[in-house]
């Protein structure tokens, strides 16, 4: 059964990594203004991440520190709330989770939880928009955290899943090696496996891991692609779905290829 994050939306889908920032060098990604610009794009999903704040608000940021963004070396953890806003404000906007699904009603979030500390105020947000939101962490106790929370925060539908590094590196290999059963295993409870097409010399997005996430009905999402002729060539080759910086161009590329 399809989960309501998929279902309904066009295919193949189109993820805008951490919104759309375009040409303005001032916008931050996973801004206010980069959502507001991927939305008004026409971009169904958007990809974003989130950190904890040191008043333990999950907050749309990628990074661990704030250096790439304002050169400051601190770690988000570290920075309460209230000052983040006021670093963002001529950046695009800082969003909290929260506020980011109240602002966008009408968005699909794919929730990267790039901390353990963030999962249980990311858990709380998601609780009332489980239809609409993904959650995927590269370490999969974030995750999996994120969504006890939210079952104990009263979730009627829990959102969906995608597998981090440890799902992706065994399916990688039962999949090489033909083990249907192994695979199907591995799949068990995801949605979606969200990969690079290479992790440095070896090829993640290969015929024969497409073939096995297809088979336990989990959709396959490659990033962070941002040209149309690879993208168009992922797609034929089975993808589900791009992650890109440029969801203008990868939904104009996808929508009329």
């Amino acid at each position: 059964m399809t989960h309501p994050y998929l279902d309904g939306a066009d295919a193949p889908r189109v993820l805008a990594h951490r919104g759309l920032v375009g040409e303005d060098a001032s916008v931050f990604d996973n801004s206010a203004l980069a959502l507001a610009a991927a939305d008004a794009a026409g971009a169904s999903f958007v990809e974003t991440d989130c950190r904890a704040t040191a008043d333990g608000d999950a907050v749309l940021f990628h990074d661990e520190t704030l250096q790439r963004l304002l050169g400051d070396p601190r770690p988000v953890f570290e920075v309460g709330t209230d000052e983040l806003r006021r670093l963002f404000a001529a950046h695009g906007g800082l969003l909290t989770l929260a506020e980011a699904l109240e602002a966008f009603p009408g968005m699909r979030f794919n929730v990267d939880v790039k901390a353990l500390a963030a999962a249980d105020d990311v858990g709380r947000a998601v609780a009332k928009h489980g239809h609409r939101v993904l959650l995927t962490s590269f370490d999969d106790r974030n995750r999996r955290r994120a969504l006890a929370v939210a079952r104990e925060a009263g979730a009627a539908v829990l959102p969906a899943s995608s597998g981090g590094r440890n799902t992706i590196a065994l399916l990688r290999l039962a999949s090489a090696l033909r083990l249907r059963g192994w695979s199907r295993r591995i799949l068990r409870g995801f949605d979606a496996v969200q990969i690079p097409e290479r992790f440095g010399p070896i090829p993640v997005f290969t015929p024969s891991f497409v073939r096995a996430a297809h088979d336990a009905g989990v959709e396959v999402h490659v990033w962070t692609i941002n040209e149309p002729e690879r993208m168009l060539a992922l797609v034929a080759a089975g993808a589900d779905g791009i992650v890109s910086d440029r969801a203008d161009l990868a939904l104009a590329a996808l929508r009329r290829g």
